[in-house]
């Protein structure tokens, strides 16, 4: 298990990595994470949802993500509340006093012992990833993820430090030496994470770290910006904030509240034509040659918020001056006519108007759809006759949607299946439930094409790409750990 001193210290992207030496060195690794609070989830392959970390550790794995991997999510829902997705299905929406309440932890412990149980039965080793910091004292009793888990697990325990914000040698000690005497004997070494600088002018510090915690120090992994390993939640989004510059496609991102999937968005962060940003800010987004409007897991509660805060009159008055707009899920949703919500799925909003830019209408229903699509994009052409399964994607959903009655639009495209699936009102006016459709060429091409010409994009072919990435990820790390000690420490009986 990769336990952290804090949040965002690295333990996803370090546990990627290990995924995929140990894939590399002949075993059969699978991530796991008890709970995950993310608003970034992908759908298996038999249609449940995941966090995207466990997904993204499973792609570097080699192998099909499993509920199994990430048996609970979160997915707040506003700062209080959040809904519970157990074993990939959502079982309603819990505030946060409620959930970390004793009563009824042991449903849920009993729940994600028995998920680790089934994925320990088919895969070895595996890489366990803890939540936060390891140290909350006072939700020691209510915890399902941290040490508790690692003891169910039998796991060896590594404590991954953050160089980079400060205070290494205080957060890992008090990281250690809070523990219960049980508990701290599971932890068995440290990883300095995010170096700046020349790695000799820490040799002191790693013996001060191993004098004062009394466990070995197995690597100094130095900060890297070059490697692209998605993120396993927004926290980030804020550094991707910026501006319309000159001599570049302008692509602008709403920046909204409760943005979901911002991963929808990488492969344009790789064009060279493409600067991407994210902005709430009016002036910047009448700047941009293309708006796109993201997921969001509260459709109606950002909608209002963009009215209240002009947004919605910005996107508007961009694409009248020939800014082309495209929703991809709850943005797909903001574009149309209506969104309702009359069970309050979502809250206390019953109905708003939409942007006008689509002639659809949705509705908020409680049961999620959660699939994984292949489907022929009709946005250049005649959908009828593309190529079948020449796109993927995946849906994560708790709207239907329908096409006004009389309106010209057509469908977007098509579904393996043949069912027809989003909305093109014409060439700069867009949306879609997939999630992952600007990962296709053929799409973002398509969506480019006004404002980049016919040239080729930096970034051909996605997958190829991203493996690529988990190559050099795990180059990286293995450089910087002691991988004999590692292994011996997973080996040994103590």
């Amino acid at each position: 298990m990769l336990a952290g001193t804090g949040s965002d210290v690295g333990k996803s992207v370090i546990a990627t990595a290990l995924c995929r030496i140990f894939m590399q060195d002949g075993y059969s690794p699978a991530p796991f994470k008890a709970q995950n609070m993310a608003l970034n989830s992908f759908a298996t392959p038999d249609g449940l949802e995941i966090g995207r970390a466990q997904a993204v550790q499973a792609e570097a794995a080699g192998i099909p993500c499993h509920t199994d991997m990430n048996p609970l999510l979160l997915k707040p829902g506003s700062d209080h509340t959040s809904q519970v997705v157990l074993n990939g299905r959502p079982i309603g929406n819990r505030n946060a006093y409620d959930y970390f309440n004793i009563e009824g932890r042991d449903e849920l412990r009993q729940a994600v012992n028995s998920a680790y149980d089934r994925l320990a039965a088919r895969y070895n080793p595996i890489v366990m990833e803890g939540a936060g910091s390891v140290s909350e004292l006072n939700l020691r009793d209510t915890d399902i993820v941290n040490l508790p888990m690692a003891r169910h697990a039998g796991a060896r325990v590594v404590l991954v430090a953050d160089i980079d914000r400060g205070g290494v040698f205080a957060s890992a000690y008090g990281s250690v030496w809070l523990q219960r005497p049980e508990d701290r004997a599971l932890i068995k070494g440290i990883i300095v994470n995010k170096f700046r600088g020349d790695l000799r002018l820490f040799e002191s510090g790693v013996k001060i770290l191993e004098d004062i915690c009394k466990v070995p120090v197995l690597g100094v992994i130095p900060y890297f910006s070059d490697i692209y390993i998605e993120e396993e939640d927004s926290m980030e989004l804020q550094q991707k904030c910026g501006s319309a510059v000159s001599g570049k496609v302008n692509v602008a991102v709403v920046l909204l509240r409760h943005l979901s999937n911002f991963t929808d968005f990488a492969m344009l962060e790789h064009d060279e034509r493409v600067n991407l940003y994210y902005t709430n800010n009016v002036e910047e987004l009448g700047k941009a040659d293309v708006i796109l409007l993201p997921g969001t897991k509260s459709t109606l509660g950002d909608l209002m918020e963009l009215r209240r805060n002009g947004v919605a009159q910005a996107i508007l008055k961009a694409h009248n001056a020939g800014a082309t707009v495209m929703g991809i899920c709850g943005g797909y949703q903001m574009m149309g006519l209506s969104v309702s919500d009359p069970d309050g799925v979502e809250g206390s909003i019953e109905r708003l108007p939409g942007l006008g830019l689509l002639p659809i209408d949705t509705v908020i229903q409680g049961d999620k759809i959660t699939r994984q699509v292949g489907f022929r994009f009709g946005g250049s052409g005649d959908v009828e006759n593309a190529p079948a399964g020449q796109c993927r994607g995946y849906e994560i959903h708790m709207g239907r949607s329908v096409m006004a009655s009389g309106s010209d639009a057509r469908p977007l495209n098509v579904l393996d299946d043949g069912t027809p699936e989003g909305c093109i009102a014409d060439s700069r006016t867009c949306g879609s439930y997939i999630h992952g459709i600007l990962d296709n060429s053929e799409v973002m091409e398509w969506m480019l094409r006004p404002y980049a010409g016919r040239r080729t994009t930096s970034v051909t072919d996605w997958e190829a790409f991203r493996q690529s990435q988990y190559d050099r990820l795990a180059d990286h790390v293995r450089a910087s750990l002691n991988m004999p000690l590692l292994y011996d420490i997973m080996k040994s009986d103590n």
